[in-house]
């Protein structure tokens, strides 16, 4: 978008929230504020939703930066939500218009739900007339009315249902999943000591991604989706399911449904109807948990804080730099990237979901949902069964093997789970390969059976053993030699940096050893999200909201103290996480390797610091990835501030260490382990069955799973660093800059 002159942009910009409130509208908020003061446009922020519009008053008031500070990592909304009938009819409209007149308000950034936006919308398309009525009344000044011709609206979804069209993420959906799979985890652990059955009711009355997700997540051994009704004989085929995952061991199983959810016919499939079942046809010792409101609760996840954020800044930009007149637009994200859509236009799409599923067009609803979404439930469908299918196929089974290699990252043992349970529905046979390249080496390889990997969906760490060991020339004829020992038909790599190094080499060696001229994909997993061909890792998310837990506790100790906090985070030659947990914590300065340190920047940045605190803040956050200077280190970075902060503050150093690689896989990263293990195990068939042994790297690519081909690696990654020539994450460098300044 081009930059719009001063002339035709809005006088001030009025930022609400409404509806149902979602994790991550704080950040949101914030975002919309500081981007309007960074653009030399002021700011109000409406309280109480709609409510405040109506009423006026003190429920409208002037924000500037500082009101922001703090709100980040607080859950619900700060400036408030409320139903009002009054913004339903023309009158409580025409008190809304004139309220925002007299401020000089004349655009509205609205953080809610589609009745909200539907409304706002309304709203807008009457703003001439209601402004004409205002005149004609007395109420407002022709000279007021004309100085604000229209309104302009943008909408940012915030929705734990994740159920708007025109983005792919809503704000508070993965927040919402990390409530609910914290839930599920805790259930298992009660439900395996009593062998007992778990049903858990989760939020969703017309969308499924919260259940759908959640049991992709948990292994949850049964799910009830609104868009997928169960066959007729559902009651049967899940109590035969149940039984026989009892039949091999298993101690607990878990049914989630969504509150939504019924069968082909229409008839309500309610939590209770289910726990009824279970014990009357199994005799299970079956309990219900009906999760509620507690979805909403809580402060937001990494994801969530960064999606407000970027949503909240892009909606300011898109009032900026749209011409007047400009129908209403929604934010979204899709493709991984900022979009806006028109608004009506999102709303209409979304609402023919539930039409489609009131009519009982069940396929049209799942296609309307799209392919990711699709694409999951049959995932699902696979490995939550007891055993694999029978396999009728006649000839040798292929042999395919999973390797890790780098440093740990939670999600690997969700990957292993995945790749042996996959391979085994698909007729092949699952080898591990224990300790990396090194195991490799050796010979440590194994068969793999379905219950090996029972409860393993929700480790952290990696059970088959994982290091950074990359072989040597030497190496190349013992590998060799293993591969053809064992039979390995294929090798899937999952790790970071040292395990696609060690790909590389094995690829480079081929002509020279014919065993080692095998199809290879490299799956990305590394904390660190520095790896070639793909945009995002897993093992990040999980990384993020690790530091994001550490930061709270570090800001909630300085805000007592007058304190300067210097945190150093772990990413080596590789800022992103020190760029996106400063931007999701709301760190005032990010040192990143990719950008260095200067001692200008040092200069100002302690200028700017000191600025702050005699204006009365409380507290400072620096964040600064562990590679980002060799001189400047966090011990110099410290000490720097501590000398210049004199008695305004002082400061302290933070290095969080190896605890950001621990901790239980985040949701999203054990659903990208599991959908990126399917993929990469969808390649290696498809180049078994042809006979082709072309390798390949996979990621995530402008919101798209792609490969690439493996002999461009050299070329894809900095020369004398760890990682790639290409980071597209380092676009938001610049709304870091506007929300730092």
């Amino acid at each position: 978008m081009s930059e719009a002159s001063a002339g035709s942009r809005p006088c001030s910009i009025g930022v609400l929230t409404s509806g149902g409130d979602a994790p991550g509208m704080n950040a949101a908020v914030r975002a919309a504020i500081r981007a309007a003061s960074f653009h030399g446009v002021n700011s109000f922020a409406v309280h109480e939703g709609l409510k405040g519009l109506v009423y006026g008053g003190d429920l409208i008031k002037q924000a500037d930066p500082a009101d922001t500070g703090g709100i980040l990592r607080r859950g619900g909304t700060v400036i408030g939500t409320a139903r009002c009938k009054e913004f339903r009819t023309r009158d409580g409209r025409r008190a809304a218009a004139r309220n925002m007149v007299e401020r000089g308000i004349d655009a509205l950034v609205a953080i809610g739900g589609d009745g909200t936006l539907t409304g706002c919308d309304v709203f807008r398309g009457e703003w001439p007339e209601l402004l004409a009525e205002l005149v004609d009344s007395g109420e407002i000044s022709a000279e007021a009315a004309a100085a604000h011709p229209s309104l302009r609206l943008v909408g940012v979804v915030g929705s734990i249902d994740n159920d708007m069209y025109g983005t792919d993420m809503t704000i508070g959906a993965d927040t919402a999943l990390h409530r609910i799979v914290e839930a599920i985890d805790a259930l298992r652990s009660t439900a395996s000591s009593h062998q007992r059955t778990f049903v858990v009711e989760v939020m969703g009355r017309h969308c499924g991604y919260l259940a759908l997700m959640a049991s992709l997540a948990t292994a949850a051994n049964w799910v009830f989706l609104p868009e997928q009704p169960p066959a007729e004989n559902w009651a049967a085929e899940m109590c035969r399911d149940i039984k026989a995952g009892r039949d091999i061991g298993r101690r607990q199983s878990i049914v989630v449904v969504a509150e939504g959810a019924a069968d082909l016919d229409g008839n309500p499939i309610t939590s209770q109807t289910i726990n009824d079942l279970l014990e009357t046809e199994l005799g299970e010792d079956a309990r219900i948990t009906i999760l509620g409101h507690v979805q909403r609760g809580g402060s937001p996840s990494a994801f969530d804080r960064y999606l407000g954020t970027l949503m909240g800044a892009a909606a300011v930009e898109q009032l900026i730099n749209e011409e007047p007149g400009t129908s209403a637009q929604l934010i979204g994200l899709r493709e991984n990237r900022v979009v806006a859509s028109p608004l009506m236009e999102c709303v209409e799409r979304t609402r023919a979901v539930a039409e489609r599923i009131k009519e009982r067009d069940f396929e049209g609803a799942m296609r309307l949902r799209g392919g990711s979404f699709h694409n999951s439930y049959r995932i699902l469908r696979t490995i939550q069964q007891a055993a694999p299918k029978t396999n009728t196929a006649t000839g040798r089974r292929h042999r395919v093997a999973i390797i890790h290699g780098g440093g740990p990252a939670p999600g690997m043992n969700s990957a292993a789970r995945a790749f042996v349970r996959l391979t085994l529905d698909h007729g092949a046979t699952p080898l591990a390969v224990r300790r990396g390249f090194r195991g490799l080496r050796r010979g440590d390889i194994q068969e793999m059976r379905w219950m090996d990997v029972s409860g393993w969906v929700s480790d952290g760490g990696a059970e088959l053993g994982t290091n950074r060991y990359v072989p040597t020339d030497a190496d190349m004829p013992l590998i060799a030699e293993q591969l053809a020992a064992h039979r390995v038909d294929a090798l899937l790599v999952a790790g970071g940096w040292s395990a696609y190094k060690a790909a590389y080499a094995l690829h480079t060696h081929r002509t020279k050893f014919k065993d080692l001229d095998i199809p290879i994909v490299c799956m990305p997993m590394t904390i660190a999200n520095n790896v070639p061909g793909t945009e995002l890792s897993i093992g990040s998310d999980t990384a993020l909201n690790s530091i994001i837990g550490d930061l709270d506790k570090i800001q909630q100790s300085a805000v007592a103290t007058r304190r300067v906090f210097v945190v150093e985070v772990m990413g080596h030659d590789c800022g992103y996480l020190a760029l996106m947990s400063g931007l999701s914590s709301g760190a005032e300065r990010i040192y990143m390797p990719e950008t260095g340190i200067r001692l200008d920047d040092l200069t100002a940045d302690i200028r700017t610091m000191e600025t702050n605190f005699r204006s009365g803040k409380r507290l400072g956050m620096v964040v600064r990835g562990e590679g980002a200077d060799p001189v400047y280190t966090t011990e110099f970075l410290t000490a720097l501030f501590e000398k210049e902060g004199g008695n305004l503050f002082d400061a302290r150093a933070a290095v969080l260490g190896h605890v950001q690689e621990g901790g239980d896989p985040s949701p999203f990263d054990r659903i990208h382990a599991t959908t990126l293990t399917a993929h990469c195990l969808k390649y290696l068939s498809e180049k078994l069955e042809s006979g082709s042994r072309a390798s390949a790297m996979l990621g995530m690519q402008s919101g798209h799973l792609q490969f690439t081909d493996l002999t461009s690696y050299p070329i894809l990654v900095e020369k004398d660093v760890e990682r790639p020539v290409e980071q597209r994450w380092m676009q938001h460098i610049r709304l870091a800059e506007i929300m730092c300044s």
